[in-house]
């Protein structure tokens, strides 16, 4: 599994003008090849009267299924540098479809590499992108004694705290990265003194988006 990667939370959709063509970006997560097809055709028929829809798009773990397409644009202007987009931000699963509205200007093969590519960043920075850590949900036992060095420990490596219960002794969840789990553990049973239980509850993966944690069961 990969330690972490970079992906799609929320598609988005972006656009640029260049002499007055239009070049409209729809971005979308895709887990299988069969969702990247089927995107691409939701796309060309809401846009069934644009004069292209070139797409691009990466999907698994190895990046192992890479495609791209100019859909009658001069070969290599379009597909390829929207791929390259992808691939240069290292963007996992993600699909792009860029339709274009012919402005009736010629942009000559230079200047459809620059549109499509700016068009992929234009759709990108209208999306949601998160980083994805392969990780462990730990449950930590302590009592009161220690919950305040724990609280000091996960604050200073960063690993948040994502549920607390207070009863006769105290309840942590953590989510910690995968590399780091057995530092952690050391870092806790060192800091209450062998007294903390430590509990492996499940591997997922988790990002941080607007300052909370999403888990994920990929």
């Amino acid at each position: 599994m990969l330690e972490q990667y970079k992906t799609i939370y929320e598609g988005g959709e972006g656009e640029i003008t260049e002499k007055k063509s239009r070049f409209i970006a729809a971005v979308r997560l895709v887990k299988s090849e069969e969702e990247a097809l089927s995107f691409i055709e939701e796309v060309r028929k809401k846009h069934w009267n644009a004069a292209h829809n070139c797409y691009a798009y990466v999907i698994g773990q190895r990046k192992e299924t890479m495609r791209c397409s100019d859909d009658g644009e001069p070969s290599g202007t379009a597909g390829k540098p929207m791929l390259d987009v992808l691939l240069g931000e290292d963007l996992y699963d993600t699909a792009v479809v860029v339709t274009r509205y012919f402005g009736g200007t010629l942009l000559g093969t230079g200047g459809l590499v620059r549109a499509y590519s700016k068009a992929v960043q234009e759709g990108l920075a209208c999306s949601r992108v998160i980083t994805k850590h392969h990780g462990i949900l730990l449950e930590i036992g302590t009592d009161y004694n220690g919950v305040g060095k724990l609280q000091y420990l996960f604050g200073q490596r960063g690993i948040p705290i994502t549920d607390s219960q207070y009863t006769e002794n105290v309840k942590l969840q953590v989510l910690v990265p995968k590399s780091e789990e057995n530092p952690i553990k050391k870092a806790v049973t060192e800091a209450t003194n062998g007294r903390a239980s430590i509990t492996d509850l499940k591997e997922l993966y988790f990002a941080a988006l607007d300052g909370e944690y999403l888990t994920f069961h990929d």
